[in-house]
């Protein structure tokens, strides 16, 4: 179910409010639990056995690590110590909670993909005839990448002492569930919704607030976001372009990617302030960064510091042994080993995440080296002197680069594309009628607009931050053009719905 879809907009939310509104305050986390279940069964309903599965097991395990012999069996659970040892029973469990969400992300999303470069391995050996065929077929669970990450930061934290562990189970599933950002995240940490899964807060204000967020995500994907998908799938898909269309659609497709998958966290964000949740945001400006360390401050924030905290950290400290710092400290520290390799590392697994190919590997693989390279330049560097507009144009043009392996099929169709942005691959016949398509003024019209406003207008986040009349008006004004647009178009899903 779409968040852009009429079944959505104009059936399932209205009556999904009306229904959680109704509940007594004791009964709405059960409710919203219910409802993000039927959501999540939209399409396949087999789906939900997976999440009830990998919900229960992630319960039960975190009250193993926390509970303790002869603790009664109300009230809160005790935080772990950090410097306490911990018993057979609390590393049985944070290792099956661990190694069961991991292994069930591992199954669905990368079993065709190992099979897959597996026979290639083998064809290229010359043993065709021990390839692995005939083998089911096995379909993504939407949202598996998001639930299962939110489920290994619940049990790391609990791990960790740095959140309790809940004895409501409903509270629990609730959060894991929660409709909103089940999809495609943001991905929520538990200790920042523990207290209002217990109790919150719901106003006019926060729901005025929350119907703002909704008006312009959906306004960002139908306007601004499909239009640009438009281009640049018919440019990624074209046999051959000339070097300035094929410019244009990778500019078309990185605004394309941001105003999509910003306006999807925009939605999630407004239907949880509906619903009495107050999320953090998840972009800030990306396209503004001056540094590609400052991109991924910037850019799908959930991820960026869930990486951080539970990847990039520990790994960080394992590389630093003590050969590595008796380096470090005869170079005075100029280097940094560990984090360059740990940024390499930790953003080739970010881009696996993404997708299971080789082309989300390079994309990952890419911003690690990027960002270790960032590393070996000083804040004394020349490069920090240069104007900011120019920093960023030197992020911004690197960041773009990138999303060609994020968009193409395979690596093969990537240096494809870029030999046609540098002009060096022949043209066909056909080359010059995709220009007839892509500089459409409709389309140009959306792409400037959108360029305008990555660079000049304020977020939504800081939009929305205090409301009056006009914005009202605004709002009212871009839902109605939305909805009649989506009258004369077809559904398009989210990008990151995918992963």
């Amino acid at each position: 179910m779409l968040f852009s879809s009429y079944i959505f907009l104009f059936m399932f939310l209205p009556a999904a409010l009306l229904l959680y509104y109704l509940m007594p305050a004791r009964g709405r986390n059960l409710t919203l639990t219910g409802l993000s279940y039927f959501f999540y069964g939209w399409a396949n309903p087999y789906f939900t056995l997976l999440l009830f599965g990998s919900t229960t097991i992630t319960y039960y395990c975190a009250h193993a690590m926390a509970r303790r012999p002869g603790e009664p069996a109300t009230g809160e659970l005790p935080l772990l110590d950090g410097d306490d040892p911990a018993s057979l029973r609390q590393k049985a469990a944070f290792w099956l909670a661990i190694t069961a969400n991991l292994s069930l992300l591992g199954f669905f999303k990368y079993f065709h993909f190992g099979i897959d470069n597996l026979n290639a391995l083998l064809a290229s050996l010359g043993l065709e005839h021990l390839r692995v065929e005939g083998l089911f077929r096995i379909a993504l669970p939407l949202g598996i990448s998001f639930y299962v990450f939110k489920m290994v930061s619940y049990t790391i934290d609990v791990w960790q002492g740095s959140v309790r562990a809940t004895r409501s189970f409903i509270d629990f599933a609730c959060y894991v569930a929660m409709f909103p950002q089940l999809i495609a995240g943001p991905i929520v940490r538990y200790r920042d919704v523990a207290v209002q899964l217990a109790s919150r807060t719901h106003s006019l204000e926060k729901f005025a607030r929350g119907t703002t967020f909704m008006c312009l995500g959906l306004a960002k994907k139908i306007l601004l976001a499909d239009p640009c998908g438009k281009v640049a799938d018919t440019c990624f898909n074209a046999a051959t372009l000339n070097a300035f269309d094929a410019w244009y659609g990778l500019f078309a497709y990185t605004m394309q990617i941001y105003f999509d998958f910003s306006a999807y966290s925009d939605m999630a964000i407004g239907v949880c302030l509906m619903f009495g949740f107050a999320i953090a945001k998840n972009f800030d400006s990306p396209y503004l960064a001056d540094s590609f360390a400052d991109f991924w401050r910037r850019w799908h924030i959930s991820l960026s510091t869930w990486l951080r905290d539970y990847l990039f950290t520990p790994l960080n400290y394992m590389l630093l042994t003590d050969k590595v710092r008796e380096r470090m400290v005869r170079e005075k520290f100029r280097y940094n080993y560990p984090a360059i390799a740990s940024s390499v590392i930790v953003f080739t697994i970010c881009g696996i995440w993404h997708g299971a190919g080789w082309t989300f590997a390079a994309w990952g693989t890419m911003h690690g080296v990027l960002l270790g390279l960032e590393q070996l330049r000083t804040r004394k560097s020349g490069y920090w002197k240069l104007p900011k507009p120019v920093r960023v144009c030197c992020t911004f043009i690197p960041v773009s680069l990138a999303w060609v392996f994020f968009r193409a099929a395979d690596l093969g169709s990537a240096f494809g594309y870029f030999g046609s942005m540098f002009g060096l691959r022949d043209k066909n016949a056909g080359t010059d009628l995709v220009a007839g398509v892509i500089y459409q003024p409709y389309y140009l019209l959306s792409i400037a607009v959108a360029a305008v406003l990555v660079w000049s207008a304020p977020q939504t986040w800081d939009f929305t931050s205090s409301l009056n009349w006009k914005k009202a008006a605004w709002c009212y004004g871009l839902l109605l053009l939305s909805i009649a647009t989506l009258v004369t178009k077809a559904h398009s899903p989210f990008i990151y719905s995918a992963f």
